[in-house]
């Protein structure tokens, strides 16, 4: 949401269904464009029985665009994106994550191949990327280390 805007229930999967049928309107990546939470947010739609009325309130930002630009533009009510790019925008709040399994988690791993040529460098990369210091940062951009 904006910030300071009223903060609407999206704790359950019922409350996020009112949440958006009470919206004005709302932003998510164009599924077209095969982005991982335009795609998923899709399916939740259709999963809460919604696709159809969302359409004439949905505004998609431009491809490989955030959708809470569009939000801190005035130019929608709600936002729905990965966290990590909906707080990389100034003058918006999170409300949190979808609720129970209508979320999708993203997983990222780090490997080095047997075959790497500079496999010393990329131990020290995975390393740092262990460190606490990596790990503070990772939390304020919004994502979970393990």
């Amino acid at each position: 949401m904006r910030k300071g805007a009223p903060k609407p229930d999206i704790s359950t999967p019922d409350a996020l269904k009112r949440a958006l049928i009470a919206a004005k309107s709302v932003s998510y990546s164009n599924p077209a464009f095969g982005g991982a939470s335009g795609v998923h947010f899709a399916k939740v739609l259709e999963r809460l029985g919604i696709a159809e009325e969302m359409k004439a309130k949905t505004k998609f930002p431009p491809e490989g665009g955030f959708t809470a630009r569009l939000l801190a533009a005035g130019e929608t009510e709600m936002a729905v994106q990965q966290i990590g790019e909906l707080m990389s925008v100034a003058g918006v709040e999170l409300l949190g994550p979808l609720p129970g399994d209508l979320q999708s988690v993203t997983t990222f791993a780090a490997a080095i191949p047997s075959a790497a040529h500079q496999a010393d460098a990329a131990r020290a990369l995975i390393k740092y990327l262990q460190s606490p210091e990596a790990v503070a940062v990772m939390k304020v951009k919004g994502l979970d280390p393990i």
